[in-house]
């Protein structure tokens, strides 16, 4: 063997299939690990996690809570507006992805990542690992926020929780809709921008704020379909009580049909970019 050829670098591999499964789950906590010193690094990077919460839940609750419920009655709201601004919180933190991914393809990052010798996915894993972090410590920070203002858990701890769980799994797939918008547009700001036109229709027309039966028929029809509804009312009845079975199963499915569709394109389209 030619000396050459003994100190040559060892090529990456061109795809996923000679990465074992215990190399793959070593990457993906490289990469978690390298996302989270960054954030370190960059406090102002979770602003949107510390700061949003606190603000929707004190705008929502005293601007429209005497407004829906009565003058004086906004500690009832706080029990209808909350476990809907958990459904709120995972659409919003999920957003970031979609920005992140398309910088670090605009910075030259991805060009890094294509000469190391790890497996493509775990790139994509590690930042949904990460987002969904975000959304947990967001949720914390709302659900602290309602507790001053008067929420109270009328089922019980285990409701919470299911309720938290299903809004973090419910985020986690909207995780891979951004990452494919980021993808597909050439700068964070177009995608901030086709974000924001998704993101309003489904926010408000909704059931976060208010309930549907106060909306015009054509409204109600869509907010009925809506996922953000399913979601919103699946955590009320965690949280509050009442039936539980069909929203939670309808916001199961949502999930299921979102990562279905979106995550392969979105590897598909990561894979054609590296």
């Amino acid at each position: 063997m030619s000396a050459a050829a003994r100190t040559a670098p060892a090529a990456a591999p061109r795809g996923d299939g000679r990465i074992g499964l215990r190399a793959g789950l070593r990457h993906i906590g490289a990469l978690v690990r390298r996302n989270a010193l960054q954030i370190k690094q960059d406090p102002e990077s979770m602003f949107d996690v510390l700061l949003m919460p606190v603000m929707f839940t004190l705008l929502f609750v005293y601007v429209f809570g005497g407004a829906i419920s009565g003058k004086g009655n906004q500690d009832v709201y706080v029990n209808y507006v909350v476990p809907g601004l958990m459904a709120m919180m995972g659409l919003n933190i999920a957003m970031a992805v979609g920005t992140g991914i398309n910088d670090d393809f605009r910075t030259g990052l991805m060009d890094r990542f294509r000469t190391l010798p790890i497996a493509r996915s775990s790139v994509l894993v590690a930042k949904i690992v990460v987002e969904v972090g975000r959304m947990v410590i967001a949720i914390a920070i709302l659900l602290g926020m309602g507790f001053l203002l008067g929420l109270e858990i009328k089922t019980s701890a285990t409701g919470l929780f299911a309720a938290v769980g299903l809004s973090v799994l419910f985020g986690a797939s909207l995780t891979w809709v951004f990452i494919l918008l980021g993808l597909t547009m050439k700068t964070a700001q177009a995608v901030q921008g086709v974000a924001m036109l998704v993101l309003v229709p489904l926010q408000f027309g909704s059931s976060i704020f208010s309930p549907p039966s106060t909306m015009p028929g054509w409204l109600k029809t869509f907010t009925d379909y809506n996922p953000l509804s399913s979601l919103a009312d699946a955590a009320r009845a965690l949280i509050n009580g009442g039936p539980v079975a069909e929203s939670v199963w309808m916001t199961l499915g949502w999930t299921a049909a979102i990562t279905v569709v979106t995550a392969p394109l979105a590897v598909a389209r990561f894979r054609r970019k590296t």
